[in-house]
């Protein structure tokens, strides 16, 4: 890399998220962070940015693929193998509040959803969108590959639609998403959720809340150490 991407403001903690929508695990992950944020007496000085994987680009994003089928193939595993996986993911994801419905999921390209992130970025608003985009897609079953979905999904969460719709359909900011996957192969994240705490600090995966209430500890104590007594 030419430049350092992750730009630390003095006194504030920097978290770099890469996640995708379709993503179980990114869905966990986020609101195991967010849980952690609660008790964290410094959330206020804590700056989120989120950052685009596409875990399956070669997915249409003109109709839906059947989220078994491609879960089954892909991994070669059984259709009770997936339904496994699933019941684990909805055990973990209602201890943090979540309701996956993965009987409702619209397995589809994420790309326009991802561009529709950093459109939220600029105004300010991307954690709501991103939050937005997963209930959308796991609990709602909603298509993200949908204009009009997305549009009426962005103001929901403030953005005005006018300009969303214009973004959506001029093709605006695919450059910043192709952006963020060199930025992912440069730094080696092979997958996702993956968590950079301050440029320094990484954690992968669905962890548990109490990961992430240490590494916030950790992080912020090396930017406010305590005085020499």
């Amino acid at each position: 890399m030419s430049a350092d991407p992750f730009v630390l403001e003095a006194g504030r903690l920097r978290i770099d998220i890469w996640s995708d929508i379709m993503c179980p695990w990114c869905y966990l992950g986020d609101a195991a962070l967010d849980h952690a944020l609660r008790d964290f007496p410094y959330a206020d000085r804590v700056d989120i940015r989120y950052h685009s994987f596409l875990l399956r680009p070669d997915l249409p994003s003109d109709r839906p693929t059947d989220l078994y089928e491609l879960i089954s193939s892909g991994r070669g595993v059984s259709r009770e193998e997936v339904d496994a996986g699933h019941a684990m993911l909805e055990e973990r994801g209602r201890a943090l509040g979540l309701d996956y419905r993965f009987d409702k999921a619209i397995a589809i390209n994420s790309t326009s959803a991802h561009r529709l992130s950093h459109v939220a970025l600029d105004a300010g608003l991307q954690r709501a969108m991103m939050q937005r985009l997963f209930l959308a897609y796991f609990t709602e079953g909603r298509n993200v590959a949908d204009y009009d979905t997305l549009t009426e999904l962005a103001e929901q969460v403030g953005l005005d639609p006018v300009t969303v719709r214009k973004a959506l359909e001029s093709g605006a900011h695919l450059d910043d998403v192709q952006d963020d996957l060199t930025l992912a192969r440069e730094l080696g994240i092979q997958g996702v959720p993956f968590f950079v705490f301050n440029g320094k600090y990484a954690v992968s995966g669905g962890q548990p809340v109490e990961v992430f209430r240490q590494t916030l500890d950790t992080v912020w104590g090396e930017l406010s150490p305590a005085p020499a007594g």
